[in-house]
């Protein structure tokens, strides 16, 4: 657990967050009500959502043709897939992108309730749904995640998450797209759980690590180059440089 926190404590997005979670705290204590433990358990499964939809549709869209972006596909996701267990690719470069996320979510949810309660109640309830409760979430999913990916020794829960996690990385790229412990019934419901025989016939051992993308495809040399990285996934080791 120390050594998955060690990565956690050093994730610049969690960094960020972290002001924002201690503002969510104190308005939950300044305007406490039971609509309060509402918007926190509202806040939550929406990440939960939020989390999954953004790793279908957004890390896993089709790859981009132009180089530049597909370096920002490769350097946010598609990296993680073909060097899961290295740090650096745990997380995106853009450390600031989860507070924008946060605020403009904290706007969008204010002026949607504003004539329904008005905007000091809308306010408040946004600050703790998004601050305190969707925050919260994203670290939860942070944690999962890091402890799925690290070689250390794990009990029953660590054991439940790398076993579900890795059913993505290494048997099926098109399906468990959710990560945080519990909410394989997300998966259910958009029709994309884990099957075993559909996994096999869709499995290619050549491009697993690649999320389908042929290993010598020329943006994916460009992309592992511009990050020092001069080798192909399942070869040993020379590490992308520091950011």
């Amino acid at each position: 657990m120390i050594a998955t926190l060690r990565v956690l404590l050093a994730m610049g997005s969690l960094q960020r967050l972290v002001p924002l979670w201690i503002v969510g705290i104190a308005t939950l204590f300044l305007a406490y009500s039971h609509w309060m433990i509402l918007a926190v358990a509202y806040g939550m499964v929406l990440q939960f959502f939020v989390e999954y939809l953004m790793h279908r549709f957004l890390l896993h869209r089709e790859p981009p043709q132009d180089q530049p972006t597909f370096n920002a596909l490769y350097r946010s996701h598609i990296g993680h897939h073909e060097f899961p267990t290295n740090p650096e690719f745990f997380t995106g470069d853009d450390h600031w992108y989860p507070v924008r996320f946060a605020a403009i979510s904290l706007c969008i949810h204010t002026i949607i309730l504003w004539p329904f309660i008005g905007i000091g109640s809308a306010a408040a309830f946004a600050v703790v749904a998004l601050f305190v409760g969707s925050i919260t979430a994203f670290a939860f999913y942070e944690y999962c995640h890091t402890l799925a990916h690290l070689k250390v020794p794990k009990g029953w829960f660590g054991q439940r998450v790398t076993r579900s996690h890795l059913v993505h990385h290494f048997q099926d790229h098109d399906a468990t797209y959710h990560v945080s412990f519990g909410m394989g019934w997300i998966d259910r419901l958009f029709g994309t759980r884990y099957d075993q025989e559909v996994a096999k016939a869709r499995y290619d051992r050549e491009t697993i690590m690649s999320i389908g993308m042929d290993p010598e495809d020329l943006r994916l040399v460009t992309a592992r180059k511009s990050l020092g990285i001069t080798r192909k996934p399942g070869e040993r080791k020379t590490e992308p440089k520091q950011a």
